[in-house]
């Protein structure tokens, strides 16, 4: 598809990357808050979840809209560190690292979700399998020292008096 390669393209520059973590999650939460979580802008190039993810510092709930990588089967999704190829691991991350009991807002539906940091040969399978499915994350790696984190996140079960509560995270 000549408009998917095209914007592969634009998102592997250095000028995107320094403009994109502005624009785009400002845009995202503007537009998923007014379409009541139906709607993710970035979602129309690739599939997209908000995060929300207690801080691993403040305990706050932070807000945060993401590309993902749907799994087979509706299993779960892996979400990339990539932070548009910038130097730092993206704050999510820590978050998630401290604290891996979080929500995904997919499609309007808030999931509850647990987290868990892939390494080693799992870390090593999966990269491969994001690679074909976003080529410029390979242009985000290469830029940075450091490795970029890759999570597999997955429904976890809530009690049934939790499901009842609270729609935060747990």
């Amino acid at each position: 598809m000549p408009g998917v390669r095209l914007v592969q393209r634009v998102s592997s520059t250095r000028m995107f990357a320094k403009a994109a973590p502005h624009l785009i999650p400002a845009l995202d939460r503007a537009v998923h808050r007014l379409t009541r979580g139906k709607v993710l802008l970035s979602a129309q190039m690739l599939p997209g979840v908000v995060l929300t993810a207690r801080g691993a510092k403040s305990g706050l709930e932070r807000r945060t809209p993401l590309a993902c990588m749907p799994e087979a089967g509706g299993s779960g999704w892996i979400l990339v560190g990539s932070n548009f190829g910038r130097t730092d691991h993206p704050a999510w991350t820590a978050n998630l690292l401290a604290r891996p009991d979080a929500v995904v807002n997919w499609k309007g539906e808030d999931i509850p979700v647990t987290a868990r940091l892939l390494t080693g040969a799992e870390r090593e399978a999966v990269w491969r399998t994001v690679l074909a499915f976003w080529p410029p994350y390979a242009t985000y790696q290469a830029r940075v020292d450091r490795e970029i984190r890759l999570f597999r996140i997955v429904r976890r079960a809530v009690p049934a008096a939790a499901a009842e509560g609270e729609g935060g995270v747990g």
